[in-house]
């Protein structure tokens, strides 16, 4: 369940300051640096289109990845900031931190949902209503899984889903300590009218 490291390229940027990051960016880099692990930051360049189509692709900042540098060692490194053009929405800065195998780190991880076949309240006809596609979670920085799964077997119209209800990795827990809904079966929308209906009716006499 846990993903393949991607690999994200750069080098070492000459100068500090607003000046070498102008002059990177003119040359088709985004500025950026690599921080934490107790070693010193590191200013870097990244190539820009290569950067912008990561970007695009999504789940940029859950993503663990690995970091080439020539004359450096690989590091694995986790995004902690993209600042980009408030006009464009364009990446103009990256930051990473250096992370361990052990690091713990907090991450937004996708939810899948399963087995929509075996859920009675689904046939019904009931509508699954999804309040988060993503859970925060605290993850072991070696061991970050692609995303946590929910079963809904069983489910019937009314079922509410807990993060309780969901198996997390090993390693793997909430950032919120709170028993908080990811998703629930609602009733069909005719159902729905029905009950109000009926309600009203029960009101009026």
């Amino acid at each position: 369940m846990a993903k393949e490291i991607e690999t994200i390229e750069a080098v070492v940027r000459t100068g500090t300051g607003k000046g070498a990051a102008r002059a990177a960016r003119r040359e088709g880099f985004v500025p950026g640096i690599v921080y934490g692990d107790g070693k010193e930051p590191l200013a870097l360049n990244f190539d820009y289109n290569k950067l912008l189509t990561r970007l695009r692709k999504g789940r940029f900042m859950s993503t663990l990845f690995n970091l080439k540098v020539e004359g450096q060692e690989d590091v694995r490194v986790i995004c902690r900031g993209v600042q980009k053009d408030v006009v464009r929405d364009l990446p103009t800065h990256i930051d990473f931190m250096r992370t361990r195998r052990a690091s713990r780190i907090a991450l937004f991880i996708h939810v899948d949902f399963e087995n929509h076949e075996a859920a009675p309240g689904l046939k019904r006809g009931g509508v699954l209503t999804v309040v988060r596609q993503e859970v925060e979670l605290e993850v072991l920085a070696g061991e970050i899984p692609d995303h946590i799964t929910v079963d809904l077997t069983g489910k019937d119209i009314g079922d509410v889903i807990h993060i309780s209800d969901v198996t997390l990795p090993n390693g793997a827990r909430p950032t919120i300590d709170r028993d908080f809904v990811i998703a629930n079966i609602a009733a069909p929308s005719g159902l729905r009218s029905a009950d109000n209906d009926d309600a009203e009716e029960a009101e009026a006499e």
